[in-house]
């Protein structure tokens, strides 16, 4: 799977912000939003896997230990049932690298707290 950290200097929000229409069936991303089928994704970089608060998520996806970096959520988004075996996601990848750096930078911002680009 190729790296995005290179690509994030130049990724475009409002791209990836289009890209994450396809995550809105399941997942919400506004601050202080309730979960979906999926859990609320605000603030998802840099926070622990499989751990936000009041979501039931998968043995496979709480059992699983770190936190979300740029690479490993951009690996997670590129197959995710090959990333996490047994997680309840049931989405197939996105296989564009440049469509998962716009995601992972426009996620990125929806924060409090963004981490700094690599």
């Amino acid at each position: 799977i190729e790296p995005i950290s290179l690509l994030l200097i130049s990724a475009s929000l409002e791209s990836g912000e289009k890209i994450s229409g396809k995550c809105t069936s399941c997942h919400s991303f506004d601050k202080g939003g309730k979960h979906k089928i999926g859990p609320n994704l605000y603030d998802i970089i840099n926070s622990p896997i499989g751990k936000k608060d009041s979501y039931a998520y998968s043995s496979a996806m709480s059992g699983f230990e770190g936190n979300w970096t740029y690479e490993n959520i951009s690996a997670f988004l590129y197959k995710p049932k090959d990333y996490i075996n047994g997680t309840k996601m049931n989405f197939i990848g996105l296989k564009n690298v440049e469509d998962r750096a716009n995601l992972v930078l426009w996620l990125r911002e929806n924060s409090d707290n963004s981490i700094p680009l690599p």
